[in-house]
């Protein structure tokens, strides 16, 4: 392979972007870059806190993944980071492995990944079914919520369980130990949150619509951290909890693996995979949709596999796409990928500038914002409308969205791809069907009705629908067999076999066989199986030829 050959295979697309850039795309992009940093920082400390990681974890993850996605990936504008639909399953994997293994795990579902993309399968994601995105996503907006009551309260509980009602159970039998001032404090911050969304939808209307670029999230952190330290409020903080957040740069660890539970990482990595693969090329979609544009999928994937490998030897934890700091870089006026690497800078300078600040900021405030995060991450309206649709999307849907809030992402995603696969088969085969060839059509066919059938077969002759030539085969009465398969659109190995089946079954009943209109993919399937050397000489090119040929053949001459 050559160079060229080389770099429009890898091709990130920072290298297309900087055709015809100039110094007032640069200067919106800084401002871009540093309006997402600044939204970025309560998010990257909460996301890494509610996955039972140091605040750290996810400042380094937004610094060195969001770098390198930007850097790497195939949208101009996709800011990467750590993302809420990761704290479930990254709190289930340190709670039952520990940290070195979640390490493990994000590095291996990098190179899942990578290979995805150098694959060329950053496409198939897009089959993913509907029902299925919005069942977890509800489901992992549901869990966010619930593992955020515990900072909310301000309860006294040393570490929190993994699974549903361990979670349940443990905050039923600490409320007692609710904090007041914790809890009206993150009460505070949620209604200010609330609150300023409103406000800022009303500015942006208005000359002032500067100050609508300022996200909620700042706004809340600061004030609810200057109450706490200028009240001396008794909550928790990132002080107390973590001892601050350390001003270095991130610096390279090996972590001291154990091989014995690492070997149970297989599916917690491949659903880290699948997980980020959707929620970056998602992202990227509505991204697209924003700016007019159209990203390179394989690209992306390669460049999350990139981040995800080399993020988690530097403290950091599993990043994808991020819709949040997505928009906010879009309607910022990002144009670049330099905006989303700028991001990426901007938290570097925070933490190296503003780290000792940082224990000062209540974790019930973190906890507000997560919970608001949560609230707009998830499609409620979904259940109010599915009623709309058939039993199949609302059976998938709805066991999804209980399996990964109850039990566990995995295996929700499992069941509910199953779920999907079997609905889809289900669809198809009823899609394709059989009939008798009409003698109002062909009225030449009524007075051979004794010596000839014919069938016209409609859709995919597959797996699914090898019935259809069963029930051919079992109710032959006549000497010849005419099958028009001109409305056939694709033929798989067992359809063929079925086809197969019913040449020998018509050779042991001395029926002739015509077979008509076969072309394009079935044709080709006929060739390749063998199928069609078996049926030479009882090919007709449609269905008109196939039947001068059944009414001029003679009973005795069947075979």
């Amino acid at each position: 392979m050559n160079w060229l050959q080389a770099t429009h295979f890898f091709r990130p697309r920072l290298l297309d972007s900087l055709e015809g850039y100039n110094s007032q795309r640069l200067v919106q992009d800084i401002g871009a870059g540093f309006t997402v940093g600044v939204v970025a920082l309560p998010l990257a400390m909460a996301f890494a806190i509610a996955s039972g990681l140091k605040p750290e974890a996810g400042l380094f993850t937004a610094i060195i993944a969001g770098f390198l996605i930007s850097a790497l990936g195939g949208s101009r504008v996709q800011i990467g980071g750590p993302a809420g639909a990761f704290i479930v399953i990254v709190y289930g994997i340190v709670d039952r492995y520990g940290l070195a293994n979640l390490i493990l795990a994000t590095a291996m579902s990098g190179v899942l990944l990578f290979l995805m993309g150098l694959f060329r399968l950053g496409n198939l994601i897009r089959f993913i079914p509907v029902a299925v995105v919005i069942g977890f996503t509800n489901g992992i907006a549901v869990l966010i919520m619930l593992s955020q009551i515990k900072d909310l309260l301000g309860l006294k509980v040393t570490t929190m369980p993994a699974d549903f009602f361990g979670i349940v159970n443990t905050l039923w039998h600490n409320l007692q130990s609710t904090n007041l001032a914790a809890l009206l404090l993150a009460l505070a911050s949620l209604s200010l949150l609330i609150g300023w969304l409103r406000m800022s939808r009303r500015l942006a209307e208005t000359r002032y619509n500067w100050v609508s670029m300022i996200p909620g999230s700042i706004i809340a952190l600061v004030f609810a951290t200057l109450a706490t330290w200028m009240l001396s409020l008794p909550v928790e903080t990132i002080g107390s909890k973590f001892g601050g957040i350390p001003a270095a740069m991130p610096s390279f660890q090996w972590p001291d693996f154990s091989w014995n539970s690492a070997r149970f990482l297989l599916m917690p990595t491949l659903t880290l995979a699948l997980l980020g693969a959707i929620e970056s090329l998602l992202c990227a979609r509505i991204a697209d949709g924003m700016i007019g544009d159209r990203h390179n999928p394989n690209q992306e994937l390669m460049a999350q596999g990139v981040a995800n490998f080399v993020t988690p030897f530097f403290g950091g934890m599993p990043a994808t796409g991020t819709i949040a700091r997505t928009v906010t870089n879009i309607k910022s006026g990002g144009s670049s990928p330099i905006s989303g690497m700028v991001h990426a800078l901007t938290l570097l300078a925070v933490v190296l500038v503003a780290a000792p600040w940082a224990g000062h900021i209540p974790l019930a405030c973190l906890a507000a914002i997560l919970m608001f995060v949560a609230w707009n991450m998830g499609e409620w309206l979904e259940f109010w409308q599915l009623r709309q649709y058939r039993m199949p999307y609302r059976v998938t849907l709805l066991a999804v969205f209980f399996l990964t809030v109850v039990f566990d992402l995995t295996v929700a995603v499992e069941v509910g791809l199953i779920a999907a696969c079997l609905t889809f088969i289900y669809r198809i085969s009823s899609l394709s069907r059989s009939e008798p060839v009409s003698q109002l059509d062909h009225p030449g066919l009524a007075e051979f009705a004794h010596q000839v059938q014919a069938w016209r077969l409609y859709g995919a002759l597959f797996f699914g629908a090898v019935k259809l030539i069963e029930e051919i085969e079992d109710n032959i009465k006549t000497p010849v067999l005419v099958l028009d398969l001109k409305n056939v659109i694709y033929i798989d190995s067992s359809g063929a076999d079925a086809l197969m089946n019913l040449i020998e079954t018509c050779r042991k009943k001395t029926t002739h066989l015509i077979v008509c209109g076969l072309s394009h993919q079935p044709l080709d399937i006929a060739r390749r199986s063998g199928l069609l050397e078996h049926l030479d000489g009882h090919l007709q090119p449609d269905l008109a030829a196939g039947l001068a040929r059944a009414v001029s053949w003679s009973p005795g001459q069947a075979r």
